[in-house]
């Protein structure tokens, strides 16, 4: 007779091994990917694609045999994102590379013409109170130009050391000047376009540039009336030139989007009921909104797809599990983690009975950081959590234990801040804070599809053993440091107030 731990060993190895199995030769990663990105698009809290992709997971977890459903926690202004067309159609005519921010003001219908024109430089507000009678019928410039739009990265590579010194102080100079001339106009960057905008401007035009060859930052427009548009670093560069040689540049914008009005948010909460320990679970956590920019890939379609992969692999070959395992698909975290922060306000009997939660956000790569996030017994559980995963995946890994609870930057600290095990699967860059984190160029090209199958598998094992695992992990909170920064003790986070009425 086998005895009873060798038999646990044995089907803990079987269904590890069918894990593996199931995630390499079986993946529907691409095809997932390919839906969320390509077909649905950007994920804006509000927009009807966000609605479209809930509706969408629902229906996906369902095909699996997976109970799922969408779980109102507040609304939000509602906006639907049309065409952006911006033409340069004098001195000389081309299409220029731009689009309105989230909840930007539509143009009339066809579009607008109007000359560039951009802020001069000023003494004091009284000038620039002056100057802005002028701006009536044109569209202004606030951005400040860049000098060169090459990242650092390639002039490091290609220049000599005084060339790349001085371009960098150029750079400098340039930033210190446009910071002090707004202060002198009395506005900051976001009061000035309020105040553009009660001038009669037509529009704004800006340029974040995200120090990437080809990439800009797009967040949200902050007028009632008149579009803001971002545009291209080097269309933004050629029109302020332009203006600041006296050419007199003259587009014509055609922004189209739709005010919809108050519309509800929510999360879709996918569960695999568990068999001996129901009330215990473990979620799998990723935020499912995004901005729109690009298609919202690397942040985080790939960490939505990781969660949504696990849960079809969990099914098929874990289909018993001793805890509940839950799928979190967070609404509304580019906002301040309103969705993740509400399930925890809404479900406190789900939040005391947490095994662990395990959340992926950060990019397309592998992961490669575990921190214990302040709990003092997260060394004995998570490592052995991590020790059946695979050696060329656990291996890449850097754990810090105890570690120290996080604040904020997702949906985990949601929970951390609740004194619940939340863990963030922290991955390698490939360059997501200057190529896709908030970008336009976040698309389905930018995926890793190997490290993000290696992630399903990571996920999928630490969710098997930690359901599997006969002990519960304690909430025991480790003593933090003194800040270095103000030389007071750290305290534990506070949990955050869901916003439940964006948008207004």
């Amino acid at each position: 007779m086998i005895p009873a731990r060798f038999a646990v060993a044995q089907a803990q190895q079987e269904t590890i091994g069918a894990i593996i199995q199931e995630a390499n030769e079986n993946s529907q990663l691409e095809y997932l990917a390919h839906q969320l990105t390509d077909v649905i698009g950007p994920r804006l809290v509000g927009t009807p694609q966000m609605q479209n992709a809930h509706d969408w997971a629902v229906e996906q977890f369902g095909q699996w045999g997976i109970e799922a459903e969408n779980q109102q926690f507040g609304t939000w202004r509602g906006w639907e994102r049309g065409i952006t067309h911006i033409d340069l159609i004098s001195p000389r005519v081309v299409s220029l590379e731009g689009q309105q921010l989230a909840w930007s003001p539509a143009t009339p219908e066809g579009g607008v013409d109007g000359e560039i024109v951009i802020i001069p430089k000023i003494e004091n507000r009284e000038q620039f109170e002056e100057w802005l009678a002028s701006v009536k019928g044109k569209f202004v410039l606030i951005s400040p130009p860049q000098i060169t739009g090459r990242p650092d990265y390639n002039w490091q590579e290609f220049a000599t050391e005084a060339s790349f010194e001085k371009m960098k102080a150029e750079r400098e100079a340039m930033e210190k000047a446009w910071d002090e001339n707004l202060e002198r106009t009395g506005f900051n960057s976001r009061t000035l376009q309020t105040a553009l905008e009660g001038a009669g401007a037509l529009g704004l035009l800006q340029s974040r540039w995200s120090r990437g060859f080809g990439v800009n930052k797009i967040f949200s427009a902050r007028t009632d009336k008149i579009p803001v548009i971002d545009l291209a670093l080097e269309d933004y560069g050629m029109l302020y030139r332009m203006a600041e040689y006296g050419d007199k540049p003259v587009i014509r914008v055609n922004a189209q989007s739709k005010d919809l009005g108050r519309v509800p948010t929510f999360n879709t909460i996918a569960t695999i009921p568990g068999t001996e320990k129901p009330d215990e679970y473990i979620i799998l956590s990723a935020h499912y909104d995004s901005w729109d920019g690009g298609t919202g890939a690397t942040d985080n379609a790939t960490g939505s797809i990781t969660m949504m992969e696990t849960a079809r692999i969990l099914k098929k070959h874990y289909p018993n599990p001793k805890r509940t395992i839950i799928v979190g698909l967070w609404g509304s975290e580019e906002q301040g983690l309103n969705g993740s922060s509400a399930f925890v306000e809404d479900n406190p009997e789900i939040v005391d009975g947490l095994q662990a939660l395990f959340n992926q956000d950060n990019g397309t790569g592998r992961v490669v950081r575990i921190s214990g996030q302040g709990f003092l017994h997260s060394y004995a559980f998570i490592q052995r959590w991590l020790e059946p995963v695979p050696e060329d995946i656990k291996g890449e890994i850097e754990t810090d234990f105890p570690g120290r609870p996080s604040g904020g930057g997702s949906d985990y600290a949601s929970f951390v801040a609740a004194g619940a095990p939340g863990f963030s699967l922290s991955s390698l860059s490939w360059s997501y804070w200057n190529y896709t984190w908030h970008t336009n160029r976040d698309t389905y090209d930018k995926i890793v599809f190997d490290d993000v199958r290696g992630n399903v598998i990571l996920t999928a094992i630490l969710t098997y053993m930690a359901s599997e695992d006969p002990e519960s992990f304690p909430r025991d909170k480790a003593e933090l440091p003194v800040s270095r920064r103000t030389g007071v003790q750290m305290e534990w986070p506070e949990p955050r107030t869901p916003n439940r009425e964006g948008g207004n």
